[in-house]
């Protein structure tokens, strides 16, 4: 059986990355929980055409920010890991820090405290010196720093499949392979060489 996969969505730009882990991970019947920090929702309302109960609706579970009780609090409970996406600058530090003020950055302490795969899709441009000492310490602690970055060798047409490539990347870090995702082949530098 598949341990489910724990999805946070915090409130910085990009909602759209969390709703396309949801999308894909349901598509390849992939347990998930889904813990959404406050600003998350007013995210959603100035960035999507979704309701927050339709976002909800792709999760196995939902669990309140406030719930510090959940069952994704302990490290009892045995999951593959966690995806925030996208992760704020306050939700990094917060992890970083071990100092947690909700479920969503409880729940990713707990995955790193447990060695479990914890993938921070941050998002944010540029970073200055605290912030880039605030990833280092999170990568040294064991979590992967995945931003969205685009893979244009893909030759994507449409922001849905810049994406969709995006979060299947960051899904490949849990050992899990999601349709959409464009795999590179070498196949066209080998045809530049020749010509």
């Amino acid at each position: 059986m598949t341990r489910p996969v724990i999805v946070g969505i915090s409130g910085a730009s990009g909602i759209v990355y969390g709703v396309r882990a949801l999308q894909l991970l349901r598509a390849s019947a992939v347990p998930t929980h889904l813990v959404m920090s406050k600003s998350a929702r007013l995210t959603l309302q100035h960035e999507l055409d979704m309701e927050a109960v339709d976002l909800e609706a792709l999760a196995g579970e939902v669990h309140p920010p406030g719930d510090i009780g959940a069952s994704i609090a302990s490290g009892s409970f045995a999951t593959a890991g966690m995806l925030i996406a996208p992760c704020s600058v306050r939700t990094m530090s917060e992890i970083a820090t071990g100092v947690t003020s909700t479920l969503l950055t409880r729940a990713a302490d707990v995955v790193l405290k447990e060695r479990r795969r914890l993938v921070l899709m941050v998002r944010e441009t540029p970073l200055h010196t605290g912030h880039l000492r605030t990833l280092t310490q999170l990568s040294e602690m064991g979590a992967v720093v995945a931003p969205p970055v685009p893979a244009f060798y893909a030759r994507p047409a449409t922001i849905d499949e810049l994406v969709t490539q995006s979060v299947g990347r960051a899904l490949d870090l849990f050992d899990l392979d999601v349709a959409g995702v464009a795999r590179w082949d070498g196949r066209a530098a080998a045809a530049a060489d020749t010509s």
